[in-house]
């Protein structure tokens, strides 16, 4: 019980070294007058956006609060679920909110800094990737915190035993409220940006002809601001809920583990170490003036790689002292996530990155066309999921033997959510290499748009393009984690279902065989959601980008003077169609992720929604992967061509590797990322209408 207190201590510590962290960027220069401009027009654009997200979003969190109250009236969920629901939503938004705003204000300083050096320019931006990072974590402990103690004193007369069964219970449904507002965030902002790097692109790059981020393309400041909204601000809620995820559903396997508050005690500690050890290794990423990416990255592997050092070692003696030498086999647990984590981090970076074969394969093809940059997209993309599917079997073979499993199936079943604690343990530095990436983006377009010597876009483009790459390894560890997480909230719903059996007088077993037609119907059925959700976030995006398309064609048309740089473009105009097509598709989009479990289970049966869970699991993982790699090699493909390659910018080579990108930007930056989050939402909206779905089943 003691021991607990590191939660909010490594909360706190975050927070504080977020603070510090935001004292370094505001401490350097914006810049120029023009950079200065460009700047708040980017960060008006973010804010009004998120303004108008976060009001949308409300009715929504308001609507999911009067049920879940009325549902608790009924006892159907704890009285605590919906307020838990409010917070886990607000503090999931919150994070992102924060870290878009330091984004939007790091931008300019770090297209100022890259004037002096590039390791200049690689400490502001990397900076601001620390206060997402530590932001995220920070936030996300410290409202696990709040939630522990006060549940911890609601149940103070139960014995301890029963208590913590109470208080595990009640976190796990919390979760709802974060990947809720997850998918949000991410589907939301994932369309926006997408939708105004599409459009920009087609008519910018591939019909006119200017180069990227041309201040003369009106749809440069929506793709800029879309940056921010949607790669920092989403991201940080999807990474939060991710955390929050593993954290929680660790947690509740403990209880049915035998492991009482002990097994509790484990990840929360751990997950504060890894807190102290994210804010050690961010002192150890900086670099020499040289503008390679193989340099960059080893820069940011040293911050990463020290970090898990620290975690690997700790970890042992918070099992041993908290568990006892004989669960020794859940610290090999947590260390088989925290290797899975590096090495799903590895294999994307050799499938993503243009220093091997697969990425520059890509650009090869540009060379013949758009049609086979596609075709080889595809290939790399679909190749790329063998590895992280292999490392995260192992990881889960290797954690649930070390934990007890051959002996006790649910101490095997703790090993394997302690272990997506492991690989998600040090996020607040991984996120912040992640982060990182869109904050150099967004400098490369300022310095563009202000007329910055050419060098200074050399250095941002060189950490833009590191950005890629680290931006696909942060999203392997989100859909990593998701797997082993998934898998966790799928055994948490087994005992859930079966706990609530018990307590209602219900007349249910469970019967998970795979030849039972409930539970293969539901698989099927998991597999296609994960498609049919997919296919709207790809469509939304693609008829947003439509809108931008039509509307940049018509300024170039008729405002007189624009191709030649004499007139202004209307930015606001693009600002304004990504926020109403983004805000328009998020309604139905969420709608498949909350209604599906329910709707399954009330036609199928708890043995359908389990069915439903590992479909979407498996079918998802897989889907997400393969989008994200693909994504990110088309998009280092084009880049490498624009580094004097096949032909250099301009170049035939060029325009086809540009369709090849803007095919990858849906891909990365919507479809896939979302796709971890809808599957843990569908998981935990499972658990938290459980008892309505098993007292109104058809079967």
């Amino acid at each position: 019980m003691n021991l607990v207190v590191f939660a909010p201590v490594g909360a706190t510590l975050a927070l504080l070294f977020a603070v510090y962290f935001t004292r370094i960027i505001f401490k350097v220069d914006e810049g120029t007058d023009k950079m200065k401009y460009i700047a708040n027009s980017i960060r008006s654009g973010a804010n009004a956006y998120l303004k108008r997200q976060y009001k949308g979003v409300s009715y929504f969190f308001i609507g999911m609060f009067i049920i879940l109250f009325i549902l608790a009236q009924f006892n159907f969920v704890s009285i605590f679920v919906p307020f838990a629901f409010i917070t886990g939503g607000f503090f999931s938004g919150l994070s992102g909110y924060l870290g878009m705003k330091i984004a939007t204000n790091a931008n300019s300083r770090t297209a100022n800094a890259c004037s002096k050096s590039l390791n200049s320019g690689l400490k502001v931006a990397f900076s601001s990737g620390a206060v997402m990072g530590l932001v995220v974590v920070g936030l996300a402990l410290l409202d696990l915190s709040i939630w522990y103690y006060i549940l911890n004193w609601y149940y103070k007369a139960l014995p301890m035993a029963e208590r913590v069964g109470y208080i595990t219970s009640s976190l796990l449904t919390f979760g709802m409220g974060a990947s809720s507002m997850a998918l949000f965030a991410r589907v939301g902002g994932g369309i926006f940006t997408k939708a105004a790097d599409v459009g920009a692109d087609l008519v910018g790059k591939v019909e006119i002809g200017i180069p990227e981020d041309d201040p003369r393309n009106p749809a440069v400041i929506a793709d800029n601001v879309g940056d921010n909204v949607g790669d920092v601000a989403g991201m940080g809620a999807d990474l939060y809920e991710s955390y929050v995820g593993s954290i929680v559903s660790s947690c509740a396997l403990a209880v049915s583990a035998g492991l009482s508050i002990n097994g509790v005690t484990v990840p929360l500690v751990v997950a504060s170490v890894g807190i102290i050890a994210s804010i050690i290794g961010t002192f150890f990423v900086k670099s020499k003036e040289d503008v390679s990416q193989k340099v960059l990255l080893g820069a940011l592997r040293r911050g990463v790689y020290f970090s898990s050092i620290i975690i690997a070692i700790v970890s042992y003696f918070i099992v041993v002292n908290v568990l006892g030498k004989e669960h020794i086999g859940v610290y090999f647990a947590i260390l088989s996530g925290l290797v899975a984590g590096l090495l799903i981090g590895f294999f994307t970076e050799y499938f993503t990155s243009d220093h091997y074969n697969p990425t520059k394969s890509i650009a090869k093809a540009s060379e013949t066309g758009p049609a086979t940059v596609i075709i080889n997209g595809l290939s790399v993309g679909m190749l790329s999921t063998a590895c992280p599917v292999i490392i995260v079997s192992i990881s889960i073979l290797v954690s649930y033997i070390c934990a007890g499993g051959l002996n006790n199936f649910n101490q095997g079943l703790y090993g394997i959510a302690i272990s997506a604690v492991g690989m998600l343990s040090t996020l607040g530095i991984t996120l912040a290499t992640d982060a990182y990436g869109p904050v150099a983006d967004n400098a490369g377009g300022i310095a563009e748009m202000a007329g910055l010597d050419k060098e200074v876009r050399n250095r941002t483009d060189a950490l833009d393009s590191l950005g890629n790459t680290t931006a696909a390894t942060g999203k392997g560890f989100a859909i990593g984690s998701a797997a082993l997480t998934a898998l966790a909230f799928i055994a948490a719903y087994k005992d859930s279902i079966e706990s609530l059996a018990i307590k209602n007088n219900l007349d249910f077993t469970f019967d998970l065989s795979i030849l039972n037609p409930q539970v293969l119907i539901g698989i099927f059925i998991g597999g296609a959601v994960t498609y049919a959700f997919s296919a709207f976030t790809m469509s939304a995006v693609g008829k947003a980008a439509s809108k931008i398309v039509v509307e940049v064609r018509r300024q170039f048309k008729e405002i007189k003077g624009l191709m030649e740089g004499k007139a202004e473009p209307d930015y606001a105009a693009c600002v304004d169609i990504c926020t109403k097509s983004a805000l328009h598709e998020l309604v139905k989009i969420a709608a498949i992720a909350v209604a599906t479990p329910i709707i399954v289970g009330l036609i199928l049966g708890p043995n359908g929604v389990a069915g439903l869970l590992c479909g979407a699991t498996v079918a998802g993982f897989v889907l997400a992967v393969m989008m994200a790699n693909s994504g990110g090699a088309w998009d280092n493909a084009k880049k490498y061509i624009e580094a004097g390659n096949f032909g250099g910018k301009g170049s035939e080579a060029h325009k086809a590797a540009v369709v090849g990108d803007t095919v990858g930007d849906p891909f990365k930056d919507t479809s896939g990322p979302a796709l971890n989050i809808l599957i843990k939402l569908m998981s935990v909206v499972s658990i938290v209408f459980g008892l309505v779905v098993v007292t109104f089943s058809l079967f």
